[in-house]
């Protein structure tokens, strides 16, 4: 673990600002983060996991570097409105008749495979994964004061925040830049009005029709949260009245996020975060992946083709800020340097059999290692550290071949290095290969047993091995010069 220094400028692109800041917690050494978590109606899509790879690296550096982290990510299980009328259903709700179980039962299947995703993915689990049904009572609370302070009325059963009011007082949008103009406050009458003061008021509490299944009971009469209600709840409830960190899709900026800050500022008088985060898009075809618009890759569909740790791999080559399109090219390329850097982890235990006591190096280790460091301080760049990885490869490459050497230290300190910020901070495993590789030498010592067997006309032995690689999937092929290995 790299150890927090004041020394080091370590910077974040802060979306309400839109630009980089140095990052200072609220308390020293600590670090609260929010993350807007998945609903949990349908499969997670490829850029779904976009999202909480990018979002997992930014976790995992801040523990490398010896924060303390509360990682807060919840799951959506109540689902959202559509649109704003009273007949309209939540996304759960829709899908769990489709599927025709309870939307609960629903939720849990997607919860499930939510979570057996993100593990394939090697992402961390959150410290805190609340879930929205189980803060009904909370976010109700907290309607009721957003009515007693003029922020909020109530209307046939629904709720709605009131934009125009919080518009008079504040400014609605400071997020998206999707500003409402300051309007005129007159007298209303809400007592006799049946719909919204302004078709820009968005939805705290829905009244539930008859056809609804999940509802619950309130003050207002049977009915459901809206969708922004339920993460400004939980994050209050589990990092504060203000923490340090809120994170989520590009997507999610408006209306989502300005709505979660409408509604802090109008219970509490201030900004509820300090630093927001969004990461981009995963294109395919150059359009937004989007389960409504069907332009969808599911992880399992390639992850027969790709391993989860080339796929990661390819997700963390670009910036999580950056558009980042599809395509099976882009995947091969993203396997072929995988491996490589792979190739070189095994490459390094050959090198430490060398008694070398100068070092005669191009590669400064000191030097490089704090430019990993610099590469991740500057906004999380795991492109730029990846960069870094590929010229500490070149290096041993060269070791290799003789051409360089360096002495025990700097190749520990180098090993050292190289591991934690590719398996520690970019989440990529290396077991897998070393795995395979010594399934290979067995499978070399066994062939030139089996040669010399087949020399000598041991035919028992030669075909008892045959006979045995067969049964566990392998294949000998005899050639007239070699034996080649076919996997079946």
């Amino acid at each position: 673990m790299h150890k927090i220094t004041t020394k080091e400028t370590f910077k974040i692109y802060n979306s309400l600002s839109r630009k980089k800041e140095v990052f200072i917690p609220i308390i020293l050494g600590h670090v609260g983060i929010y993350v807007c978590g998945a609903t949990v109606y349908n499969d997670l899509h490829l850029g779904n996991c976009r999202t909480f790879i990018s979002l997992d690296l930014i976790v995992r550096y801040f523990k490398y570097i010896g924060y303390k982290v509360r990682y807060v990510r919840n799951i959506t299980d109540v689902g959202h409105i559509e649109d704003e009328t009273n007949d309209s259903y939540d996304k759960i709700t829709k899908k769990a008749l489709i599927e025709r179980i309870d939307p609960m039962e629903l939720a849990q299947k997607y919860t499930h495979y939510l979570h057996i995703i993100l593990d394939k993915f090697n992402a961390l689990s959150p410290n805190i994964e609340p879930i929205a049904s189980g803060h009904i009572i909370e976010q109700i609370e907290i309607i009721k004061i957003l009515i007693k302070k003029g922020f909020a009325y109530e209307i046939d059963g629904s709720v709605y925040f009131d934009l125009n009011y919080y518009s008079y007082i504040y400014q609605y949008g400071i997020l998206s830049r999707n500003h409402i103009e300051k309007p005129m406050i007159n007298s209303r009458c809400l007592k006799e009005r049946r719909q919204k003061i302004s078709t820009k008021d968005f939805s705290l509490w829905k009244k539930a029709n008859d056809n609804h299944i999940m509802k619950w009971v309130s003050p207002w009469g049977e009915g459901l949260p809206g969708w922004h209600i339920e993460c400004s709840t939980m994050s209050l409830k589990y990092l504060g009245d203000v923490f340090d960190i809120h994170a989520g899709g590009i997507d999610l900026k408006f209306p989502h996020h300005d709505c979660e800050i409408a509604q802090s500022i109008g219970l509490h008088g201030k900004i509820p975060v300090h630093y927001w985060i969004h990461t981009n898009l995963l294109t395919l075809n150059g359009e937004k992946m989007s389960k409504s618009i069907g332009n969808t890759i599911f992880p399992f569909d390639i992850i027969t083709k790709f391993s989860s740790e080339i796929i990661r791999f390819f997700i963390l080559q670009t910036h999580y800020r950056n558009l980042l399109d599809f395509s099976s090219k882009a995947l091969e390329s993203a396997k072929i340097g995988y491996n490589s850097l792979i190739d070189s982890f095994l490459t390094l235990e050959v090198l430490f059999t060398r008694n070398i006591k100068v070092s005669t190096s191009t590669l400064n280790i000191i030097t490089w290692r704090q430019k990993c460091y610099d590469a991740m301080n500057d906004d999380f760049n795991s492109p730029r550290l990846i960069v870094h990885l590929f010229e500490a490869k070149d290096c041993i490459q060269a070791l290799l071949e003789g051409d360089e050497y360096l002495t025990c230290y700097d190749l520990k300190l180098l090993e050292k290095t190289m591991k934690s910020f590719f398996s520690v901070v970019l989440g990529l495993k290396i077991k897998l290969k070393k795995q395979t590789s010594k399934v290979e030498e067995v499978l070399k010592i066994l062939i030139e047993i089996r040669s010399k067997a087949r020399k000598n006309k041991n035919w028992v032995i030669s075909d008892n091995i045959r006979k045995d690689l067969l049964s566990i999937g392998y294949n000998l092929l005899d050639t007239e010069n070699e034996t080649k290995v076919e996997v079946i």
